[in-house]
């Protein structure tokens, strides 16, 4: 089974840039989408159709904002929308599939770069997304979650992380949450198999980040431990072009689907 995760900033947009033509290159079976930006109705869903997916879409409230999504081929037993918490629902940051014993998630963790408040949010948000996962674990231990976590976990999983120590994603409480989620027994896939710097999934859109490669990995596919020796391929796709983001994959062995 091939999974993706992608910011796509607004899947209109991405449209435009090619994103259908690439998703048809790709060919993965599940696709978790965040920052899709539109409502089901401005989405041309037959185009994904016609691809051989199935789009479950839990969009924000507000338009032209925020909202995750998943696309599969495989139909999904039960697809579960936000986390019974009316500020994140509100926002369209949680969407879970299952497929029988594996469940599969798409998450968007709020930024808090445009200030105090919202930065106060994003932690307010971690703290009741850990207890939400916490027990959803129990429930259902094959899972992963895959997403844009808008953190950088490490020192090598950002440029520059001396001048950026005191900016959203990558503060030292942020990265400690990052830490205490993955005790609860989460693997990260991509560092699973890859050790190596430079290797980020999102660049600012000024002074020419992306092409002196000036990024953050903030995008993650977090798998249960008990499932982590299903992982047999992790990357990050920094060519596609669709979005300020860039996909990241994994595939793994599909026997506990």
């Amino acid at each position: 089974m091939k999974i993706v995760t992608y910011n796509v900033n607004g899947i209109r947009a991405a449209i435009g840039k090619g994103f259908l033509e690439w998703l048809t290159k790709t060919d993965a079976d599940v696709v978790c989408l965040q920052e899709v930006k539109a409502l089901p109705d401005q989405i041309p869903i037959m185009d994904f159709e016609m691809l051989g997916y199935s789009g479950f879409w839990f969009p924000a409230q507000k338009k032209g904002y925020s909202g995750v999504a998943v696309l599969s081929k495989p139909r999904p037993d039960k697809v579960f929308y936000g986390m019974s918490h009316a500020a994140s629902d509100f926002e369209g940051r949680f969407l879970r599939l299952d497929f029988g014993e594996l469940s599969i998630a798409s998450v968007y963790v709020p930024s808090g770069s445009s200030g105090d408040e919202r930065q106060s949010f994003k932690m307010l948000w971690l703290n009741d997304f850990y207890d939400f996962v916490k027990d959803l674990k129990k429930q259902r231990p094959n899972l992963i979650i895959s997403g844009d976590y808008n953190i950088c976990h490490k020192p090598i999983d950002i440029h520059d992380p001396i001048r950026n120590a005191t900016n959203s994603g990558f503060l030292p409480e942020e990265r400690a949450w990052l830490s205490k989620f993955m005790d609860l027994g989460f693997t990260d896939a991509f560092r699973h198999l890859n050790k190596n710097p430079h290797n980020y999934t999102w660049w600012s859109y000024r002074a020419n980040a992306r092409s002196n490669n000036k990024g953050w990995r903030i995008d993650y596919h977090m798998v249960a431990e008990n499932i982590s020796d299903t992982i047999l391929m992790a990357e990050i796709k920094p060519d596609a072009h669709h979005s300020d983001h860039c996909p990241v994959i994994i595939e793994i062995t599909s026997n506990i689907v």
